[in-house]
């Protein structure tokens, strides 16, 4: 961004998803329109631009356009030699700053607030014309002045950026389905998966590396490419590739490196190690522009925005969700099948808030803990462990349920919680593993969908709302997130800032 017209007169900018893009660039060439990306801001421009080209006025253009444009987007247009702005707001975040002699608009509060903090906030369908000294709104169905009285925000910058919430990890966590619509989207108009897609068809060994959270993503990826597209895949913690892997791979090997912040130096030292045997690189990363990004051949971005607090939350989702599209890519299978899930994510997080708070605070005097999962929340187990380590500072376990009777069975006593990821295809051996520690007077915990034998044989059963087999893995994880953040607040800790942990790792 910015995105030009044709003829380089118009020049906007937009935030969100126009989930026809593909459909509307394909318009605006049949009818003569410079198309210079694969952009969806792009298209807005063109959108507007081909009213204008029938003759409309600017501010009429731009209310036909908001029709044509599907999907969730606030965008700003304006013209070569004009005086004003234009702002529309459809589904995404718009604010109008009023400043002394001057207006600006952006749908990030925060980055307003050192400006101005007067504002006026957009509501859905409506249009906004800014000059330097005023704004006015309009109905973009009527085309009707709104009247509207300008705020004045108090609240402290911290605070705004936290959007209410008391910590940025719960904003965070509130925020994976909106970030999950935004990764989709991008996987669906990007012009750089059908490349790697066909690397990976014709792969001899296909390598998922990460570290922490974004390895915990890279072995749920190679569950989902084994049981979706057939395809086996080597889950690699970083450090470990050189040793065992490195000096095997060639330039028939594909490796896919994962990283939030694109800087872990574990997993370029891997990278390294990797290119300099021949294997093909791409790279999966939430920061553009990162280390990651620039030295593989190709990266996808996880579009998840800035995760401030240390614990990952989104990013890791976003993974999930990257990993899942890429198995039905590579297995031939509708991603359409994938729309519902950031909606089944908001109701996943509705269903179980007062449950999880509640279970929190009574097993929060527990300073250890297990947390099980077999076959795809294996993974989630591993990741709800962590989760609780990083925060509460309690020893949690995560581990294969299958294994617990192997040795760890032996800690357990009256009251000790037990945390059940259930799968809805892996039930059987959950049952079995939830029988084993319930008779000996543990607390078992399930998280999955509403089933009778996770009532008849669990302590406690977060439900979950009914999936498929392979989104349920990652919706089970939400809980296990809630339950982290709630019972670290409760020991009195700052959950966005956990002791001894930073956000990017730097060092071998």
């Amino acid at each position: 961004q910015p995105h030009l017209d044709s003829d380089g007169d118009m020049v906007g900018a937009h935030n969100g998803n126009v989930v026809n893009n593909v459909e509307l660039r394909q318009m605006f060439t049949n009818e003569g329109l410079l198309v210079r990306s694969m952009n969806d801001g792009e298209s807005c421009v063109h959108a507007v631009e081909r009213y204008v080209n029938r003759g409309q006025g600017f501010i009429d253009a731009i209310r036909h356009a908001y029709d044509d444009l599907q999907g969730d987007y606030a965008f700003v247009i304006g013209q070569v030699n004009d005086d004003k702005l234009y702002a529309i707001k459809k589904g995404s975040g718009l604010v109008i700053g009023l400043g002394e002699g001057f207006t600006c608009v952006s749908s990030d509060l925060p980055s307003i607030l050192p400006l101005t903090r007067k504002i006026v906030r957009l509501n859905d369908g409506e249009i906004v014309t800014l000059w330097h000294d005023r704004v006015e709104l309009r109905s973009v169905a009527t085309g009707e002045v709104i009247a509207r009285a300008p705020e004045l925000v108090t609240e402290t910058m911290e605070a705004v950026q936290k959007g209410g919430y008391a910590h940025f990890m719960l904003k965070e966590v509130h925020e994976q389905a909106q970030v999950a619509r935004e990764v989709l989207h991008m996987l669906d108009g990007s012009p750089d998966v059908a490349g790697v897609i066909e690397k990976m068809k014709s792969a001899r060994n296909l390598y998922f590396i990460g570290c922490g959270t974004s390895y915990h993503a890279c072995l749920l990826g190679a569950v989902y490419f084994a049981q979706i597209a057939g395809r086996p895949v080597i889950p690699v913690l970083a450090p470990q590739f050189g040793p065992q892997y490195a000096p095997t791979v060639n330039a028939q090997d594909v490796g896919l490196f994962v990283s939030q912040s694109g800087e872990t130096k574990d997993v370029l030292n891997a990278l390294q190690l990797a290119e300099a045997r021949g294997m093909t690189a791409f790279g999966l990363a939430n920061v553009i522009g990162s280390t990651l990004t620039k030295a593989t051949a190709c990266s996808l971005p996880l579009c998840c925005g800035y995760e401030i607090s240390v614990p990952a939350t989104k990013t890791f989702t976003n993974q999930v969700v990257s990993f899942l599209y890429l198995a039905y890519r590579l297995a031939g299978r509708d991603t359409a099948e994938l729309a519902n899930i950031p909606a089944l994510m908001d109701k996943t997080l509705e269903m179980v808030a007062a449950q999880v708070a509640q279970i929190a605070a009574e097993i929060n005097p527990w300073s250890d803990l297990y947390c099980l999962g077999f076959g795809a929340t294996y993974p989630i187990a591993l990741e709800g462990a962590l989760k609780l380590k990083e925060i509460t500072y309690a020893h949690c376990e995560g581990m294969l349920s299958t294994e617990f009777k192997h040795g760890p069975l032996s800690a357990v006593s009256k009251g000790f919680p037990i945390l059940f990821a259930a799968g809805p295809n892996d039930l059987p051996l959950i049952v079995s593993g939830l029988n084993e520690v319930t008779c000996r007077g543990a607390r078992a915990i399930a998280i999955g969908q509403d089933d009778p034998r996770l009532h008849a044989n669990a302590s406690d059963v977060i439900v979950l709302p009914d999936s498929t087999p392979e989104i349920a893995p990652l919706l089970a994880v939400l809980p296990l997130q809630l339950l982290s953040y709630h019972m670290s607040v409760l020991r009195g800790y700052d959950p966005d800032f956990p002791r001894n942990l930073s956000k990017t790792l730097t060092v071998d």
